[in-house]
């Protein structure tokens, strides 16, 4: 995964928006709610929103951790992207995204 292949997949995802947090981070969002966020400057890290199921099996791969700040939520930093294969990217990102989807509010979603 590279920074054209991560935005690549996220906006191709149905309603998403983009947005700069924080000065310095590119986040994705859908209805405003964040489902993937990277560093502007490089491709350093990228964090995401996992199910807990997820969540713990991908605490246990070197080169991914919790989420400062945002780890109760089940939100992981991938601090190495070969942590990921590329498919398992695809699954994450898309999983993220539909989390976050399913939680917005129906009238939201329906206008999505």
């Amino acid at each position: 995964m590279n920074p054209s292949s991560l935005e690549k997949l996220c906006m191709g995802f149905k309603g998403t928006t983009q947005d700069i947090k924080w000065g310095n981070d590119l986040c994705y969002l859908v209805g405003k709610k964040m489902f993937c966020v990277t560093g502007l400057e490089g491709f350093k890290h990228v964090s995401f929103k996992a199910s807990p199921e997820d969540f713990q099996q991908l605490i246990e791969r070197d080169g991914i951790v919790p989420a400062p700040y945002s780890a109760r939520h089940f939100w992981v930093l991938v601090e190495n992207p070969t942590a990921l294969r590329p498919a398992e990217w695809v699954m994450y990102i898309s999983r993220s995204y539909e989390l976050v989807f399913d939680k917005l509010p129906k009238k939201i979603r329906d206008s999505i």
